[in-house]
C-alpha cells in the first residue's frame, strides 16, 4: 500500500508531458513551456495563417508565375515558402531551447531559419539598390550572388561562434547574460540598422532617383530601421543586465518572426500575383510619375 502511495505521488505522474497525461494538458504544457504561452502563441499563429494563406494562393500563384516568366519572382516565391517553413517549424519548437537534449538541434533549427530570413532581407535590399524592376537572369545571379556572399558568411560566423567557442547565441538566460553573445547581437543589429538607415537617407537626398519610387518599398525600409533600431536598444540594454532589455528584445523578436515575412509578401510579392488587367511596369510608372520623379523633364 505505501508503495502505491509513493508511485502516486512521484514527479513522474503530475508531469504534464507525461503518456499518461491527457491531451490538453500536454498541449498547454508543450505551449507554455520556456517562453510562457502568450509568447508562443504570439510566434504559432501568425506563421501558421501565412503559411496557410500561401497554401490557399499556390495555384493561382503558380499560374501568374508562369505567365510573368520573371526569374526574381519565381525565385523569390521558392525561397518564400522554403523559409515560411523554416520558421514556422522555429516558432512551434520553441519548447526545444529549454529542454535538455535539444540545445543542439535547436541551434540548428535557428541557425539555418535565421539564415534563411536574413537571405530574403538582404536580398530584397540588393534588389532596391539595383534601382529598378528587373527581372532577367543577370539581374537575378547578381542579386541573389551577393546575398548568398553575405548570409554564408554570416552563417560562417555564426556557426563558429556557436559550435567552436560556445556562445549560446540563440539560448536566452536572463539570469545570466552572455556577454559576447549579446555584443555580437549589437554588431548585427548595428549593422542592419546602418544599412535602412543609409537607404532611408537615400530616399530623402538627390540619390533617390536610384531607388523604386514605390510608398510600398519605403514603408517596408521605414518598419525594418525602426525594428532594428528598437532591437539593437535590446541588445545593448541586456548585455549590461537590464531586464527590460531582454523585454524589449524578446518583444522585436516576436514580432521579426511573426510579422516579416506576411510583411515581405505585401512588400514585393502581393502587386505582382493581384495585377491582372495592366503590365506591373505600367503600375510602377504611374507611382513614379505621381511621385514627381519625371517633373525635371519638363523643366
Amino acid at each position: 500500500m505505501q508503495s502505491i502511495e509513493s508511485i502516486t505521488d512521484s514527479p513522474f505522474t503530475q508531469n504534464p508531458n507525461n503518456s499518461s497525461s491527457s491531451p490538453v494538458n500536454g498541449l498547454y504544457g508543450w505551449l507554455s513551456e520556456c517562453h510562457g504561452f502568450w509568447h508562443n502563441l504570439a510566434l504559432i499563429i501568425p506563421s501558421l495563417l501565412f503559411v496557410l494563406f500561401l497554401g490557399f494562393q499556390a495555384k493561382k500563384s503558380f499560374q501568374k508565375l508562369s505567365h510573368g516568366r520573371s526569374y526574381i519572382m519565381i525565385s523569390y516565391y521558392g525561397c518564400l515558402w522554403l523559409v515560411s517553413l523554416l520558421n514556422l517549424a522555429w516558432c512551434c519548437l520553441q519548447a526545444w531551447e529549454c529542454t535538455p537534449g535539444k540545445e543542439m538541434a535547436w541551434n540548428i533549427l535557428s541557425l539555418f531559419t535565421t539564415s534563411g530570413m536574413l537571405f530574403l532581407e538582404v536580398s530584397l535590399v540588393a534588389f532596391l539598390l539595383q534601382g529598378n524592376y528587373a527581372s532577367g537572369l543577370e539581374a537575378l545571379t547578381r542579386t541573389f550572388v551577393v546575398s548568398g556572399l553575405i548570409v554564408g558568411l554570416d552563417l560562417l560566423l555564426k556557426a563558429i561562434y556557436l559550435f567552436g567557442f560556445g556562445v549560446p547565441l540563440f539560448i536566452d538566460n536572463t539570469e545570466h547574460p552572455h556577454q559576447v553573445k549579446w555584443g555580437l547581437w549589437v554588431v548585427h543589429r548595428l549593422v542592419l540598422t546602418a544599412i535602412y538607415g543609409f537607404i532611408l537617407f537615400m530616399y530623402h537626398s538627390k540619390w533617390r532617383e536610384r531607388l523604386p519610387a514605390r510608398p510600398a518599398f519605403y514603408k517596408y525600409i521605414a518598419i525594418m530601421f525602426i525594428l532594428n533600431a528598437l532591437a539593437l536598444i535590446a541588445c545593448g540594454l541586456t548585455g549590461n543586465g537590464a531586464g527590460f532589455g531582454f523585454w524589449l528584445y524578446s518583444a522585436t523578436l516576436v514580432c521579426y518572426h511573426a510579422l516579416y515575412l506576411p510583411l515581405l509578401y505585401i512588400t514585393f510579392l502581393a502587386d505582382f500575383f493581384q495585377e491582372e488587367d495592366l503590365h506591373l511596369e505600367n503600375v510602377y510608372y504611374s507611382e513614379m510619375k505621381d511621385a514627381g520623379f519625371f517633373d525635371t523633364d519638363w523643366e
